[in-house]
């Protein structure tokens, strides 16, 4: 029977065997008005494709996008470390995905929410990952708290609705928060665009040089426009006129040839100063004063390329800090070593066991890995044998041993407990500093009325009172405007 499909066959499209599909728009059928049939493959691959074809969403971070660019180093920062990405003059291409914190794969970008801030760098030793906010600092210092922490910030199980009871509970039941609290009450917590924020890598992080020398650093990222925030009447018009407003502003800009940029600078600390610093260097919830430990200048990033697919370049894009070139390294901040474990764990459940594998995810220079099989294993081995040590000719393996470059020492027996606190170490002396010395007077009165709406709308008691003091504690006179707002209100 001849075809009546206008196109001819070899030129269409076919299934995902290859095979070419007679029909993109009639399924086979017992003639025209008769019942369907299960062995139409083309019908039944589509279909069952179709309702497979989301993967499950980021548990925090879900709603997003991104853009590729390239990472230039400027200055000579290799007294510090020997991470060839960080060598003068080296180029890398780099994948930069924005993102909310709360905020599920539907919601509107401008909700007041932290901002993800997460970079690979394809650098020729492999992956370096650098998963950061727009802050400097986080909520919680132990990776314990860190889901309970997800949980409030997403919805109630009786109603399925965000509630601000349940966040100023969690809140005010641990004061650690207060800093990025604050952070997120002000104006960071509205970010006008993405092109216009900093980015952080937050923890504290190692780097060893050539000498076999180690230091601790910060990553900031400044943007070189600068930082612009949103009203709170400006962001809630916006997420109801154009929910993927900061999506629609970073691609169609860098469509345009507006090309963002960010100036990278590192703190340096010296690895003995951490021992006595008069603040926990590795807590999450604590800067390092400038005036202590300058920040110095190393390159610039820019992003300069779209994705092609958002899919398969944005959405399936996988970060993970425990991503380490030789001459970077951890530290002893426990939500990083806590995220070291959760990312990659998180992406072998969201996208599958060789999720590394996806082009976005592959890193530039060959792998050489005894991990095989599993779901998705396209990138197979061959013949190559599947373990080590062997005496095959041409295998290789590692086997070094003794110290490591990017170590540190520790001596202990094995607790449950916070941080050893040091002399600057309370939870509300940042955050205060930032409420009096870098806000200025308009910040400060739009931090009053923010946070007095959100404990205006359906905060209640306890919580209500813990909150107030919560704010006391930051700044007494803030705190106090706060409580007269939401009293007199």
């Amino acid at each position: 029977m001849m075809s009546t499909d206008s196109t001819p066959h070899g030129t269409g499209s076919t299934t995902q065997a290859g095979i070419p599909a007679v029909s993109d728009r009639n399924s086979l059928s017992v003639g025209p008005d008769g019942p369907l049939l299960l062995h139409d493959h083309h019908l039944v691959e589509t279909l069952a494709h179709f309702n497979r074809m989301n993967v499950p969403e980021r548990r925090p971070h879900a709603k997003g996008a991104g853009a590729f660019g390239t990472f230039e180093v400027t200055e000579d920062v290799s007294q510090y470390t020997e991470a060839d990405l960080f060598q003068p003059g080296k180029k890398t291409e780099t994948l930069l995905r924005f993102s909310t914190v709360a905020g599920e794969l539907g919601s509107p970008d401008t909700w007041r929410d932290v901002r993800g801030f997460a970079l690979k760098f394809y650098t020729e030793e492999g992956n370096f990952d650098l998963v950061g906010n727009n802050t400097p600092v986080f909520f919680v210092r132990d990776p314990m708290k860190f889901p309970h922490f997800i949980r409030s910030q997403k919805r109630l199980p009786s109603s399925g609705l965000r509630d601000n009871h349940m966040q100023w509970d969690f809140w005010t039941q641990n004061p650690e928060s207060a800093h990025q609290v604050t952070y997120l009450m002000g104006d960071r917590g509205l970010p006008a665009s993405w092109r216009l924020m900093n980015g952080y890598g937050s923890h504290t992080y190692q780097w060893n040089n050539a000498d076999g020398q180690r230091f601790w650093v910060k990553y900031h990222f400044i943007n070189d426009e600068g930082v612009e925030g949103l009203s709170n009447e400006e962001a809630e018009r916006l997420a109801g006129a154009d929910a993927d407003f900061h999506r629609r502003d970073l691609y169609e800009n860098i469509q345009k040839g507006n090309h963002p940029s960010w100036t990278l600078y590192v703190q340096v600390m010296p690895y003995e100063d951490a021992k006595t610093y008069r603040i926990n260097p590795f807590d999450l919830t604590k800067i390092w004063p400038q005036q202590d430990y300058p920040r110095i200048k190393v390159g610039t990033l820019t992003l300069n390329r779209n994705p092609q697919n958002f899919f398969a370049e944005i959405e399936q894009a996988a970060f993970s800090p425990a991503n380490m070139v030789p001459g970077t390294g951890n530290s002893p901040d426990k939500m990083l070593l806590g995220r070291n474990f959760a990312y990659a764990d998180a992406h072998r459940y969201r996208i599958g066991t060789n999720f590394q594998q996806l082009p976005v995810n592959r890193p530039k220079n060959e792998v050489h890995t005894y991990n095989f099989e599993g779901n998705m294993w396209f990138d197979h081995s061959g013949t190559k044998p599947v373990y080590a040590p062997n005496t095959v000719e041409g295998s290789t393996w590692s086997d070094e041993q003794g110290p490591v470059d990017n170590g540190w020492e520790t001596d202990g027996e094995l607790v449950r407990q916070a941080y050893t606190l040091r002399a600057d170490d309370d939870d509300f002396g940042q955050p205060g500093i930032l409420v009096r010395e870098v806000f200025d007077d308009a910040q400060r009165d739009r931090l009053v009325e923010t946070v007095s709406g959100a404990l205006s709308d359906g905060v209640q008691e306890p919580v209500l009172s813990n909150a107030f003091q919560y704010w006391k504690n930051v700044d007494a006179e803030i705190g106090q405007r706060i409580e007269d707002a939401v009293k007199n209100g």
